[in-house]
């Protein structure tokens, strides 16, 4: 079972230019103490930056992450998660990706950005 499975992430839509993810929270997702984990926002954030980056390479070529920085906003317990990425620069051997969680497509609960590495 991968990641995305395991955490049951669901991919809405994906383009070089855009990538949109969606996460219904369960028990799985929360802290000991009832919150989202904030380890679910850098998942969410590195995986909808890494499948844009990959979007615009072709084998054998591909994108890891090679630097993330999030900032967590506001908190969550329930509702859907939808991360939202698009590129700030597709370069040869660089590209940086900034992306946005909402929380029931209203509040925005963290922001980031992906650095990833073409191999």
């Amino acid at each position: 079972m991968n990641l995305l499975e395991h955490l049951q992430i669901k991919t809405l839509e994906l383009s070089p230019e855009k990538v949109v993810l969606s996460l219904d929270i369960h028990a799985i997702h929360l802290q000991p103490y009832g919150y989202l984990h904030g380890g679910i926002n850098g998942v969410l954030i590195e995986t909808a930056c890494s499948l844009g980056a990959n979007q615009h390479l072709e084998q054998p070529h591909f994108a890891v992450g090679v630097d993330l920085q999030v900032n967590h906003l506001n908190k969550a317990q329930t509702g859907t998660l939808t991360v939202i990425a698009v590129p700030d620069k597709v370069g040869r051997s660089l590209q940086v990706w900034h992306a946005d969680i909402f929380l029931n497509q209203q509040t925005k609960i963290a922001v980031g950005r992906c650095t990833l590495a073409v191999k």
